[in-house]
């Protein structure tokens, strides 16, 4: 295994020329970065911690763990309705993480740098007994005013999803073994939702003005609309049946629980979101605008909490609800 260098000279080699777009990174050759926003913008901030055999598993390709780290920051940007623009990195590494892996850590910073228009803005590097920890805090810019928050429901509205659900978690599920199939089309594509999320960041800007609260789905469905219903103090009532499956979810998992599973994993890094059911052609002009689908799947209504309901209106009431980390 090559030897790493100091932390330095790894900064200089490696992560420096992820700077190179961002005149306020300094080249990485300060203490800090500066950032000014637009005339008429605020700055919106998210971070992020990625554990390895947490968040991903430790056989993951290098390239695959940074598009995650950075995409699920970048998710976080989109359901603000916000325009990303850069992000700091904070990295912890055992003493067993090659060149060849930081290498390839990098690489995958490089594309989705130039895929979703953002730089590095600076970060630390440091030595751990392990896990592999990662750390990104993502910032763009959002017109004053405009950031679509998740406390703002209100009864009434109807809520919609984009996307598909439950994709990342079968496709866990497949990668631990404790799923199986001989669908490599299904497979694939399934694996690839939990390795490589994909960020609405255009869907999230054409929301701005129309919907009135919104979250990513990083818990799961149940759970993110939870906290909506928790903010916004009101009941958020979710239609199982409605809920937008992949045909590679239904080919993989097409049981009576299916609906339940997508429900309720995490990690699909859709937006979750609700607007007045008076606007749903002006959500779907959104989607189209955007390009990805979306899906009206309940109501807002008086009260509190979410509930999954069956086609007669009741409660499934599934025990559990989302990821939680305690």
């Amino acid at each position: 295994m090559t030897e790493r260098p100091h932390e330095f000279a790894l900064i200089a080699e490696l992560f420096a020329p992820l700077a190179a777009g961002a005149s306020g990174a300094l080249g990485l050759r300060d203490d800090a970065a500066l950032l000014a926003a637009p005339d008429g913008y605020e700055i919106v901030i998210t971070t992020d911690t990625l554990v390895a055999g947490v968040h991903f598993l430790s056989d993951t390709p290098a390239d695959r763990v940074a598009r995650k780290a950075l995409r699920v920051n970048l998710s976080d940007l989109a359901a603000k309705g916000a325009e990303a623009r850069g992000y700091l990195l904070a990295l912890s590494l055992p003493g067993d993480v090659s060149m060849d892996w930081l290498h390839g850590f990098a690489d995958g910073l490089a594309a989705d740098q130039r895929m979703f228009g953002v730089s590095l803005y600076g970060g630390d590097t440091t030595a751990t007994p392990g896990p592999l920890t990662l750390t990104i805090t993502a910032f763009g810019f959002v017109p004053k005013g405009a950031m679509v928050r998740r406390d703002g429901a209100r009864a009434g509205d109807a809520v919609f999803v984009s996307g598909s659900v439950g994709d990342a978690a079968l496709g866990l599920a497949l990668l631990n073994g404790e799923r199986q199939t001989q669908d490599e089309a299904a497979r694939d594509f399934l694996t690839g939702r939990h390795q490589v999320p994909t960020p609405r960041l255009a869907l999230g800007r054409a929301l701005r003005g129309i919907a009135h609260a919104a979250l990513d789905v990083s818990d799961g469905l149940l759970a993110d609309a939870g906290h909506i219903a928790e903010t916004s103090q009101l009941r958020l009532a979710i239609d199982a049946a409605r809920l937008p499956l992949s045909d590679a979810f239904v080919r993989v998992r097409g049981d009576d629980s299916a609906r339940i599973a997508a429900a309720t994993g995490g990690d699909d890094y859709e937006i979750v979101f609700t607007a007045p059911a008076e606007a749903a052609e002006a959500v779907q002009a959104a989607a189209r605008a955007s390009g990805v689908a979306v899906t009206e799947i309940g109501r807002v209504l008086p009260g509190a909490g979410v509930a999954l309901l069956d086609a007669a209106g009741r409660d499934i009431a599934p025990e559990y609800k989302g990821f939680t980390h305690f």
